[in-house]
């Protein structure tokens, strides 16, 4: 009897143990399934995800593409509705390399002179000067178009500053406006550098230049400037300031008040400037535009580079801008 009572129980422990063991694996398989599931789930969102991306991806270098086609953003016929005045820009160091270079400024007079619909051209002017060789061949393409289209007049507006080389562009003009408060001058020539001679010898450096030529290390920083290479250089300046002050006068004529501090090299503001025969008057290029020449639209001749170009350039304008702003510097600058 004890034998099948101890059966019996085996028997009974076995099928829970079984049935316990059954519930087990169905709970573990439950899970493995959610799992599977989920995992399936997160698949089919980060495919939906990833098309999505390069759909925006593909549509954003297709727009890229069309502005590209679209053209180089250097001619403004489509602008050209009626009568206009043509405006060029001078902004910024006049040198090779710089916006304001010799022949993207000649480029645009010629577009702006040529121009069916042009009345006049204004050379809005803001820069403190460069390259005298850049100013010079924009001075002589001037002279040439003013000559070859002399029934539109061209007038020089200089906005904060027309300086130096700038001023030299503006004397080529018919006439020469300014605000009151503008920087105007600067008829002079400059040429700075450093020494290191004094340096080089409490560091203990030797310098070692080798020439064939007696000058050809002229202005040499690590060398002693001579007396005679001084006296050189300045009349390569003196010589520059006088072919600059020749053709100011050439532009400006009886206009000018005839002193030496003219063109000592000294700037001063538009107000000034009218009193000394600098400037014709105190207007901006809307004035000129509407009250002188008497067609308001103002069209803007200078070259822009491409519309890819200029797309690109505001693509990084609008993220520095907004870098800024987060990091809280663009803070105006004001007068009080």
């Amino acid at each position: 009897m004890e034998d099948k009572h101890w059966q019996a129980d085996a028997g009974k422990d076995t099928d829970s143990e079984i049935i316990k063991k059954h519930e087990t694996k169905t709970k573990e398989w439950r899970l493995i399934e959610r799992l599977i599931m989920g995992l399936q789930g997160e698949q089919r969102k980060a495919r939906r995800w990833g098309i999505f991306f390069k759909s925006l991806t593909f549509g954003y270098l297709f727009i890229l593409l069309g502005i590209f086609l679209m053209g180089d953003g250097l001619s403004p016929d489509a602008l050209e509705e009626g009568p206009h005045t043509a405006v060029v820009q001078v902004k910024g160091p006049i040198a090779d390399g710089e916006d304001a270079n010799a022949d993207a400024i000649i480029y645009a007079l010629r577009q702006a002179f040529e121009a069916e619909n042009s009345k006049a051209v204004v050379i809005r002017i803001n820069s403190p000067g460069g390259s005298p060789v850049q100013a010079g061949y924009v001075y002589d393409e001037i002279k040439r178009l003013r000559a070859l289209h002399s029934d539109k007049k061209t007038y020089a507006v200089i906005m904060d500053i027309g300086a130096s080389g700038a001023y030299y562009i503006a004397a080529a003009a018919d006439e020469i406006y300014a605000d009151k408060a503008s920087l105007v001058g600067s008829i002079g020539v400059v040429s700075s550098g450093f020494g290191f001679v004094d340096l080089m010898e409490k560091l203990g450096v030797e310098r070692r230049a080798l020439t064939a030529g007696d000058n050809k290390a002229l202005l040499d920083p690590f060398s002693p400037l001579k007396d005679e290479d001084r006296q050189f250089w300045q009349s390569v300046l003196d010589t520059t300031h006088k072919q600059f002050i020749a053709q100011v006068k050439q532009g400006r004529g009886e206009r000018l008040k005839d002193i030496p501090e003219l063109y000592s090299g000294l700037v001063w503001t538009g107000e000034q400037a009218v009193e000394l025969g600098l400037i014709d008057g105190l207007a901006s290029s809307s004035y000129v535009a509407r009250e002188i020449v008497g067609a308001e639209e103002l069209v803007d001749y200078s070259p822009k580079g491409s519309a890819f170009e200029q797309f690109v350039d505001q693509l990084g304008v609008s993220f520095a801008k907004g870098l800024s702003t987060q990091l809280g510097l663009n803070a105006p600058v004001q007068l009080r």
